[in-house]
């Protein structure tokens, strides 16, 4: 470590701290805009930025709500892995000392919500739903990064294959917990270059995304609509489901999120995958399949507070106004996509939100709305994939418990007309 590099990282995480976007994003133009940077730098700017941003509550403390520079400081002497001698040879002597008074402060009498590096609106809307211990357990885990997991592409190899070929290659891999076409690999290794993700055999999705897609359980020739698709996570999984048969339509309305999609796309080898992009939840597409469709999968927008291990600057960026605008547009999404379904026909809501009022609230309001939609259970649905997670009618899936991303789940089964 050496003095210009703790100015390129406090520098960093001056704009990011702005919250005008998205972290990963900042810093991606930050490196652009700062070529001279090497690997191993930009691999430490990148890890002390997301490390403030994890336990900027604490850090706050600590600093006595600080400028970048002390919260890079302060992170750095209590939770990153600087050596304290090496660390002190390169700051300025009053720092040095400043640090010795950082590492000695207690933490343990600080509000719960503080310790668990949680915005007071967060906890309170979670209280209702764990726990102070829970909550501190979950707590902890959002301030880990989030393991690498994998998909394996069905259409093209199997879980074992894959296995076989990471350990071969000197790589930790390990079947996940639940999902049984996941693959988790410990590190960071650069799977981007590997023949294994370049020729389409696997992709990169949380476990619990995966579990969401087995919820839906689209059969081979069904008319089946990710009807919020984003880069296409999800409806590449229900197109391997399906192997390559019957018709997926990818929907969303954003141009470059669906962009995301194509080389993806082709990468899997997919010939049944039909992006198309809307113009809101009542375009016209959506009208000419009304009453066609077989699945329907709604991964909502939302606050996205379930991958806070992954984008801890979502703590900050959101608001609880905003996930009471969310709201609104969550249930008139789901209402739309609602009317595609056939009689029999299956509907998946699925967010990546922690918060009750996104998950439970919504989809209760749904089933009181819409008579003719009937509850299905999460946990048969899963057993009959010899998946054994059992959390209740809904999906539930937390950090700390089920070493996921946050995710809910509800399902729905259109009786009538």
């Amino acid at each position: 470590m050496h003095r210009k590099l703790l100015d390129a990282a406090a520098d960093a995480l001056r704009t990011v701290l702005r919250f005008e976007h998205p972290a990963d994003s900042v810093l991606s133009l930050y490196f652009r805009e700062h070529r001279t940077l090497g690997q191993d730098e930009r691999a430490f700017v990148a890890e002390s930025v997301f490390g403030v941003l994890r336990h900027k509550r604490v850090l706050d403390h600590l600093t006595g709500a600080g400028g970048p520079r002390k919260l890079l400081l302060a992170w750095l002497a209590r939770f990153g892995r600087a050596d304290p001698v090496a660390l002190a040879s390169v700051v300025r002597p009053a720092e040095a000392q400043w640090l010795v008074d950082v590492r000695a402060m207690g933490i343990e009498t600080l509000a719960p919500a503080v310790r668990a590096e949680l915005p007071d609106w967060v906890w309170e809307r979670l209280v209702g739903e764990l726990s102070e211990p829970g909550l501190l357990a979950l707590g902890s885990a959002l301030q880990e990064p989030a393991p690498l997991d994998l998909r394996v592409n069905t259409t093209r190899t199997e879980r074992a294959a894959v296995l076989r070929t990471l350990r071969e290659a000197g790589m930790d891999a390990s079947p996940t917990p639940y999902s049984p076409i996941g693959v988790r690999v410990g590190g960071r290794p650069a799977l981007h270059r590997h023949p294994l993700f370049t020729e389409g055999h696997v992709e990169v999705q949380d476990e619990g995304s995966q579990l969401i897609g087995f919820l839906l359980g689209p059969r081979r020739h069904d008319l089946v609509v990710d009807f919020c698709a984003g880069a296409g996570g999800k409806a590449l999984m229900l197109g391997a489901m399906m192997n390559s048969q019957g018709r997926v339509y990818a929907f969303d309305v954003s141009p470059a999120r669906l962009s995301r999609l194509k080389p993806r796309l082709k990468r899997s080898g997919l010939s049944n995958l039909h992006p198309h992009l809307l113009k809101n939840e009542h375009d016209a597409k959506v009208k000419r399949l009304a009453g066609k469709i077989d699945r329907v999968l709604v991964d909502a927008p939302c606050s996205g507070l379930g991958t806070l291990r992954r984008n801890p600057d979502l703590k900050w960026r959101q608001s609880g106004d905003a996930v009471a605008e969310m709201r609104v547009r969550q249930a008139a999404i789901l209402s739309a996509a609602a009317t595609l379904l056939k009689p029999g026909g299956r509907l998946v809501y699925a967010t990546c939100s922690l918060l009750r009022e996104e998950n439970e609230d919504i989809a209760d309001a749904f089933a009181a709305e819409h008579p003719a939609f009937a509850r299905l259970c999460c946990a048969k649905l899963l057993q009959a994939h010899q998946i054994g997670l059992d959390t209740g009618e809904n999906l539930r899936l937390w950090p700390h418990v089920h070493g996921t991303d946050g995710f809910f789940g509800a399902i729905f089964e259109r009786v009538a007309s």
